[in-house]
């Protein structure tokens, strides 16, 4: 079992009396509420990070080599995915 933290959370009132209420109709305690929501931001926060810092290194792939492939060549082979006559992915050139 993991270690916990008891951590202190200071709402204004508006903003516990929406979470008191929206915790009454979901049936669950805003405790349970809350750490939902902060796995979900997490997570959420993590994702977005991992994909900046893969736009980052793809962007700094492309500075190095000059390889790239270019919108047209995207569409092109993205409007004949699933026929009968679909393309290979189109391939990096300079």
């Amino acid at each position: 079992m993991s270690e916990r933290t008891l951590l202190a959370l200071e709402l204004d009132q508006e903003t516990h009396a929406r979470l008191e209420r929206l915790a009454g109709l979901c049936r669950q305690t805003p405790h349970l509420m809350m750490k939902d929501a902060i796995v979900q931001y997490l997570e959420r926060e993590e994702k977005r990070e991992t994909s900046w810092q893969e736009t980052v290194d793809s962007w700094n792939e492309y500075q190095a080599t000059g390889l790239h492939v270019n919108g047209e060549e995207v569409i092109a082979w993205l409007e004949r995915w699933g026929d009968e006559a679909e393309l290979p992915a189109p391939e990096c050139h300079k």
